[in-house]
């Protein structure tokens, strides 16, 4: 997989990262997000110092991955026990069948 080199302005600020070319598009798309989030954050705080501005959009993004990560960790843990009764109930039905059929072939014979 070859990277090439895009171009990316964030903030006043010029940056060359060398990026897969089928993930291009991904990249300047988290680029605009990342402007976007640092004006807004700007904005809303007054904070001025672009370094201080990356670092706390930094915090925030970390902080909104670590919550996704949980929401994601949760779900999964909900879907396995789900899941885990579902298997239950086939196999208590499969169970209760079996013993249904058994009756009604001995009573057949």
């Amino acid at each position: 997989m070859s990277a090439q080199p895009v171009d990316l302005q964030i903030f006043g600020r010029s940056l060359r990262v060398n990026c897969p070319p089928e993930q291009k598009d991904a990249l300047l798309a988290s680029a605009a997000e990342l402007e976007q989030r640092l004006q807004d954050l700007k904005e809303r705080s007054g904070v001025s110092n672009t370094e201080h501005l990356i670092f706390i959009a930094a915090l925030n993004m970390s902080h909104e991955l670590a919550e996704e990560k949980l929401k994601t960790r949760d779900y999964a843990y909900n879907m396995e026990e789900k899941i885990k009764m579902l298997q239950q109930s086939i196999e208590q039905a499969l169970h209760d069948q079996s013993k249904h059929n058994d009756r009604s072939f001995s009573t057949t014979k």
